[in-house]
């Protein structure tokens, strides 16, 4: 009877397991980068072996299924591994913050899916400081977890830099849908343009399909989800104003003051 154990801290996931070698047929979700501990696996690609061996990490691209088989350690008979997920949110917001201009223009999308990453001093430092966590009775927070995720994501951009062409590639096959993705970005100062690339759509391409799903348009829409989340805030959770005001993305307190006025009858203050 194989023996498995997991352990996920939001998106970095701790796979031991003490057996038999094994063999898995897993879909790839999300890009992620997966580093052995102990052990080695052996993935299969288009009649292609790529061996990972203890040390050494593969970034592995998502949408599409992969073989690969676990071999534990011959000595410890224990397989470890670390994967690190790169959610899609995730990815928006650090192409957010850095910005077009920071990546390279010449990248473009590899046909392999498996990019092996040899054993180097970045590799090991950041895999060498999230292990200890998992025999701890810590749990580490979410801004440190945030940080291996962005160290995480330097090591594969570093091994190559075609790979930014597939972790950063927002365009139509990864259509989303838009209005969960409005729901969770409407408190960002984003764009029409970049609105449209984040969901996988030209701005033309946005714009018709917003209409239809909303009777507004995308900016009136995002002002009144605004409103409905500040005056929630205001009404029923007691923030002061101008912190709910900036939680949903206003910046200028006389235009909020001003429009929630006409939506609710009142001045924010008085909702208190």
């Amino acid at each position: 009877m194989e023996d498995r154990h997991f352990i996920n801290y939001s998106n970095i996931f701790l796979n031991m397991k003490v057996s038999e070698d094994t063999i898995c047929d897993l879909g790839i979700p999300e890009h992620c980068l997966l580093y052995v501990y102990s052990g080695q696996v052996d993935f299969r690609e288009d009649n292609h072996s790529i061996i990972v061996s203890a040390g050494e990490c593969a970034f592995i691209r998502k949408g599409h299924r992969i073989k690969m088989t676990k071999y534990s350690d011959k000595n410890t008979q224990v397989y470890q591994s670390i994967l690190l997920n790169f959610p899609r949110k995730f990815l928006l917001e650090y192409y957010r913050h850095q910005g077009k201009d920071k990546f390279p223009e010449t990248a473009r999308r590899s046909k392999t899916s498996i990019l092996k990453i040899p054993s180097r001093p970045d590799v090991t430092s950041l895999f060498e400081s999230i292990f200890p966590y998992f025999s701890s009775s810590d749990t580490p927070d979410k801004e440190w977890l945030d940080m291996k995720l962005k160290e995480g994501l330097y090591v594969v951009l570093k091994s190559n830099a075609n790979v930014y062409a597939s972790l950063f590639d927002f365009t139509e096959p990864w259509k989303i849908d838009l209005m969960g993705f409005m729901e969770e970005n409407y408190m960002y100062d984003l764009s029409m343009e970049e609105l449209a690339t984040y969901t996988g759509r030209s701005l033309t391409g946005f714009k018709n399909d917003f209409r239809k799903v909303s009777e507004l348009t995308p900016q009136k829409w995002i002002i009144r989800r605004r409103l409905e989340t500040a005056h929630e805030l205001i009404a029923k959770q007691h923030y002061k104003v101008s912190e709910a005001m900036m939680n949903v993305g206003f910046k200028n307190l006389s235009h909020f003051s001003r429009i929630y006025k006409e939506a609710y009858g009142l001045a924010p203050s008085a909702g208190r």
